[in-house]
């Protein structure tokens, strides 16, 4: 076992003479203080106003107290602004507005006829239009050079000013310096493939129907068939589904100078390309209330070959579009039977009594020899809108078959 330590104790009891020099020695040893513990706080400038203020009214309370000992600060009344008392009494005797006194008595009653015009002309629905301001001679410059490199654009990179043009307030006046009627197919898909991208619904339609779609028609027109860059241009407006409707097919069918070859080049991008159904939805609608063109049929056909669940609204105006030709005296195309045959393949059971009844007459007027008793047999082997499947009529369909 290991001896255990002593303590050690000092015999002598501490003096209390040595306390103030301990103190002493643990100030000294005690750290400095820091820099920001010397700083005193400052004062607010409004707490340094009130303090100046009653520093102020103390010194006139003991001038006057030594004028006279009877004097009493509390009960020395203070004199009032004059202004709050002129207040009150317009308070107190206001008796409302005459019915000739005007409310405002500062402004002028007369009107200048310059600033009555300039008025007007916010107002006034047919106002003119404010000039567009000139462009700048070096912008100018610049994007006619970018003109001249897309007349001759192959591949590589697009110049950074034409990127820019999307961004710009004035990008339609922009775009018309680089001449898009003579850019080349492969500059068109790079220019398609940046405004689709980078540009609104609007704006995107107006860049679509304005230069893309007379390009594509003039180059169909010419070559009789499309260009592969340009063709790949038209699958890139489908990136805006709003925009392509509005911009490309609507506009092409309005003119009523489509022709057959366009409808099939244009109409093999509708039939790839997925679109979205409310977007499919608007375009069979308003292509059903259009004027009647031989090819509106085709993209008709085209769209409801997708077999996208249309609205009863959209049902009913496409059944209106065919019973059109009812008293129509012409032949019609075979393209126009296969789109209603296609209608009844599709949608025969969303579709009410009254409508196949109208339908049927529709076609003993309208023959085909082999599309016409395919559509009577479609409308015939369908149950009604609303309706419920039958187990024993699939049975005995099943059997049939």
């Amino acid at each position: 076992m290991g001896k255990k330590r002593e303590r050690h104790q000092n015999p002598e009891p501490f003096l209390p003479e040595e306390t103030d020099s301990i103190a002493s020695s643990t100030k000294t040893r005690s750290k400095a203080s820091k820099h920001h513990q010397k700083q005193q706080k400052m004062i607010s400038s409004g707490m340094s106003s009130k303090i100046l203020k009653q520093a102020l009214i103390q010194q006139k309370e003991i001038q006057a107290e030594e004028r006279n000992p009877n004097f009493n600060a509390l009960e020395e009344e203070l004199p009032e602004p004059e202004g709050e008392e002129c207040a009150e009494d317009q308070i107190d005797d206001f008796s409302g507005f005459s019915e000739t006194q005007s409310q405002f008595n500062d402004y002028p009653e007369e009107i200048d006829e310059n600033d009555e015009k300039l008025l007007e002309a916010f107002l006034s629905k047919d106002a003119e239009l404010q000039p567009i301001p000139k462009l700048d001679q070096s912008l100018i410059d610049l994007y006619k050079g970018v003109g001249e490199y897309l007349s001759k654009y192959t591949a590589g990179k697009i110049p950074k000013a034409f990127k820019h043009i999307p961004s710009m307030q004035l990008w339609e006046d922009i775009l018309y310096l680089t001449e898009p009627q003579k850019w080349l197919p492969n500059a068109m898909y790079q220019a398609t493939r940046i405004f689709s991208s980078n540009l609104g619904a609007k704006k995107a339609e107006r860049f679509y129907r304005l230069v893309l779609l007379p390009r594509v028609r003039d180059d169909i027109r010419t070559n009789k068939r499309l260009h592969f860059s340009l063709y790949q241009a038209l699958k890139k407006s489908l990136y805006k589904p709003a925009a392509f409707n509005k911009g490309i097919l609507l506009p092409l069918c309005k003119s009523g100078t489509c022709t057959l070859r366009e409808a099939v080049i244009i109409g093999s991008i509708i039939q790839k390309v997925s679109i979205p159904m409310l977007h499919s939805c608007v375009a069979v609608l308003k292509l059903a209330e259009m004027e009647y063109c031989g090819t509106t049929s085709y993209f008709i056909k085209l769209l409801l070959d997708k077999k996208y669940a249309l609205p009863f609204r959209v049902l009913d105006t496409v059944v209106a579009h065919f019973m059109r030709f009812l008293e129509d005296t012409r032949i019609m195309p075979v393209i126009w039977h296969q789109s209603l045959l296609s209608f009844a393949q599709r949608y025969k059971n969303e579709l009410q009594k009254e409508d196949k009844d109208n339908l049927r007459r529709l076609v003993l007027r309208q023959k085909h020899k082999l599309v016409s008793p395919e559509i009577i047999r479609e409308l015939d082997n369908s149950r009604n809108r609303g309706e419920k499947d039958d187990p024993m009529s699939i049975n005995i369909l099943c059997m049939q078959n």
